[in-house]
């Protein structure tokens, strides 16, 4: 052949090019081993063409030592094809098939093959190679769906049980798929170049996937049969019976590979989980209390969960747990909540809200939202039931604070602080703590103040402090903050007058607090009273160093409060009959602090006095810290040992309530320095009083406490009045000023816009009144044509 000896040449010449070059040894080699070219056969040398570079064309390229020199040129050498095609022995093809055949037939029926796997393999090489691809492809095919076709017999029996016709279902599709396996690794050869060139035609594995779908799984009995074995092995496996997983698992994937699994099983599976937790649902509902329906539903979803990871198609898990949580909860979310979130919210059960709270939020925004109403009305109906039964007055913050910590704990353990519960419950407080009026300011202030006092020592000033920022968060739900201020002033006097405040520290915070929700213009009045107590303590030590240097003390001393009339509360007068000696200190004070302060004017409260009196008893001295009534009445006794009521009214002339309560504290309460006749609890008209000279207590200084009427009475209603009386002023003045800048407004938009600058509830009837009064005092007039209208008089 013209290409064999072209490059014969071209040995030859590279082997002169060598020679030329003997000089290296590397070059010596390669001359020895190109020589040898000379002496190779035909075939020998068509083999090595795989040394040389191919170019596109088809001819090859070859550069030797001597291309590098001036003027050489490249050599090409041409292969070109047999001018004949190898003939094929006769009768090849089927000869060739019958043992590709015998070999199939002996895998399908689990027999030995006679022809070693790489013989079978390159006969299917030579067919496809001699373009016999299209009849093997339709042979094997043909050999296939006959093997296939013989296995339904099997399944048609109708005696057959279900779990056996199962397992059998089962070996029969895995023995398919191990030959399927088997006749593809032979067949290799036509799956990689024929079915490639052919879209249109199934690969080998495909085409037995197709033949198995067609013949047996989409037989209708057949497939009737297999689905409702598995619904029934699923519904015993749901109902805690052991089945066989792996033959579920097997049969459910076959489903898959032939990819009938929606169309024949998904369908039936969904109606037939459906109609079971439908079911169960309403019967569970009946029969369990909430936490175990809920604990119920929880492992159900579990279950199914498990089925799905061991043996469901993933793509069934959306409509599966959809399904459940909805047979199972959003079809009794109102029911599960009406029955057991109020025991729930009671215990409180934490655990069981969790799960309420985690199952709830499966069911989109309709679960959390039914949680969430029901939840607000808990709120308001145990928050109501607090506030406005009167004979919970002394519990009710108490009782407040700790169902807010325990809606807390809810909403941060159970709801994970969900913003819309956190808002529900604040909505909630703020409806229950304001249906009845002015009594839950009133009462905080109260509380306030018995946590204040010097005689509160169960908490520490940790404790005190998170203590005043619970109450701070429930006076913000209050509308009538001005009666908790009114309160809580009286209060805070009392604490700073008679020093029984627990900590200035403490008192400053609270103030600081106050502050910090409502402003400067709410505690103004508060830190005047500060203001003045730190004054008096400067004026009290200037007095005392006055007294030194005059030497007029004598044996009393006198400590006086200087306080600002608009910053305290209004005390009534009481002008009482003062022992000589103190009213001279009384009139020396008074000349001392007016040079000092020209233009003011002094009033003295008797009512707020304390003083501390040294008596003697007959097993010894006691102090007697006391208040100013209790001191005026003992004085008494020392010009006479046996007073009657009367007598001791008209010696001190203290209002005649006043007096008994206070004689009551000192003959009938702990600490008996008086004696009365009759014995008794109340003080009579016709009863008279001894001093108590065997007198007893352990403690040098003694303090008695005096007997004060509830808060119900008189104190109340004053402290009320001030209040209304405030709001009226308060009213008056967002009148006036929202007509001053509005000029002209109807009484509908003026209404509404007091509405909102109004920090306190208001009627309309009681806006109306203070509408005619300014118009009575020519703040505002009516317009004339429009008596709706009314305009500014300025």
């Amino acid at each position: 052949m013209s290409g064999v000896s072209k490059t014969s040449a071209l040995a030859e010449e590279g082997g002169n090019q060598c020679r030329k070059r003997s000089h290296l040894s590397a070059n010596n080699d390669q001359c020895s081993k190109r020589t040898k070219l000379d002496d190779m056969s035909a075939n020998e040398k068509k083999s090595n063409f795989s040394m040389l570079n191919p170019s596109s064309n088809g001819t090859i390229k070859t550069t030797s030592s001597s291309m590098n020199k001036p003027g050489a040129t490249t050599k090409k050498l041409v292969i070109k094809n047999f001018k004949s095609k190898p003939n094929l022995p006769e009768n090849y093809q089927e000869t060739t098939w019958s043992k590709l055949r015998e070999a199939v037939i002996a895998i399908q029926t689990s027999k030995a093959i006679a022809y070693s796997l790489e013989e079978l393999y390159q006969a299917v090489e030579n067919m496809c190679s001699h373009k016999m691809a299209s009849q093997l492809y339709v042979n094997l095919t043909n050999l296939v769906e006959a093997h296939v076709k013989s296995n339904i017999e099997q399944f048609l029996s109708e005696s057959m049980d279900r779990q056996v016709f199962l397992k059998r279902m089962d070996d029969c599709w895995r023995a398919h798929c191990r030959q399927m396996i088997m006749i593809r690794s032979i067949f290799l050869y036509l799956d990689r170049t024929y079915v490639l060139q052919n879209p249109s035609i199934h690969s080998i594995w495909d085409m037995g996937l197709d033949l198995f779908r067609h013949h047996i799984a989409m037989n209708t009995l057949i497939q009737t049969r297999t689905v409702d074995g598995l619904l029934l092995l699923i519904e015993r496996e749901r109902g805690g019976d052991a089945v066989d997983i792996s033959l579920l698992k097997s049969l459910l994937r076959m489903l898959s590979d032939l990819q009938i699994y929606q169309d024949a099983f998904e369908h039936k599976f969904l109606q037939a989980t459906e109609r079971l937790y439908a079911a169960e649902g309403q019967r569970l509902m009946r029969e369990l209390a909430v936490p175990q329906y809920l604990a119920h539903v929880e492992k159900r979803l579990r279950e199914e969960n498990e089925r799905l990871l061991h043996y469901l198609d993933p793509c069934t898990k959306w409509q599966l747990i959809h399904t459940i949580e909805r047979q199972l909860l959003s079809e009794h979310l109102t029911g599960i909540l009406s029955k057991g979130l109020e025991t729930l919210m009671d215990g409180p059960r934490l655990h069981d809200l969790t799960t309420l709270y985690n199952l709830f939020s499966r069911v989109k925004e309709l679960g959390l939202n039914e949680l969430c109403n029901h939840f607000n009305a808990y709120i308001k109906k145990k928050g109501r039931t607090i506030v406005i039964e009167p004979e919970r007055d002394k519990t009710m913050v108490a009782e407040l604070l700790e169902f807010k910590e325990q809606l807390d704990n809810v909403v941060n353990t159970c709801f994970q602080r969900n913003d819309r519960f956190l808002y529900s419950m604040r909505e909630a407080f703020e409806y229950f703590i304001n249906q009845r009026q002015n009594k839950p300011a009133e009462l905080i202030a109260k509380f306030v103040d018995l946590k204040l006092r010097a005689g509160n020592k169960e908490a520490t000033e940790e404790e005190l402090e998170r203590l005043l920022d619970k109450i701070m968060v429930l006076f913000r739900f209050i509308h009538g903050k001005d009666v908790f201020e009114a309160f809580y002033k009286k209060d805070l006097a009392k604490r700073l007058l008679v020093g029984k405040s627990a900590s200035v520290d403490a008192e400053k915070s609270m103030l600081s607090k106050l502050k910090q929700e409502c402003g400067g213009g709410f505690t103004c009045k508060l830190e005047g009273m500060f203001k003045d107590m730190e004054l008096s303590k400067d004026i009290n030590i200037t007095y005392k160093q006055h007294l030194a240097a005059t030497s007029e003390g004598g044996g009393l001393e006198l400590s006086v409060y200087i306080l600002t009339m608009g910053f305290w509360p209004t005390y009534p007068p009481a002008e009482v009959r003062l022992p000589a000696e103190l009213t001279r200190h009384q009139d020396h004070f008074a000349k001392f602090y007016l040079a000092k302060h020209s233009g003011r004017k002094l009033q003295w409260q008797a009512t707020l006095g304390h003083c501390v009196l040294r008596a003697h008893f007959a097993q010894g001295n006691k102090e007697l810290q006391v208040s100013l009534f209790q001191a005026l009445v003992l004085l008494l006794f020392n010009d006479g040992d046996n007073l009657s009521f009367e007598e001791i009214k008209t010696a001190t002339n203290i209002e005649e309530g006043e007096l008994r309560r206070t004689l009551q504290s000192l003959a009938c309460g702990k600490a008996r320095v008086l004696l009365k006749a009759p014995r008794g609890r109340d003080v009579r008209d016709d009863d008279h009083f001894s001093f108590h000279a065997d007198f007893t207590n352990k403690l040098f200084r003694i303090k008695i406490n005096q007997i004060q009427m509830k808060e119900t009475s008189e104190e109340q209603k004053a402290t009320e009045e001030r209040v209304f009386q405030d709001r009226q002023y308060q009213i008056d003045a967002a009148i006036v000023r929202v007509m001053k800048m509005r000029k002209a407004l109807s009484h509908n938009l003026l209404i509404s816009e007091l509405y909102n600058q109004l920090k306190f509830p208001v009627k309309p009837a009681d806006l109306k009144k203070r509408i005619e009064s300014l118009i009575d005092r020519d703040y505002m007039e009516r317009d004339k044509d429009n008596p709706n209208q009314y305009n500014y008089v300025a």
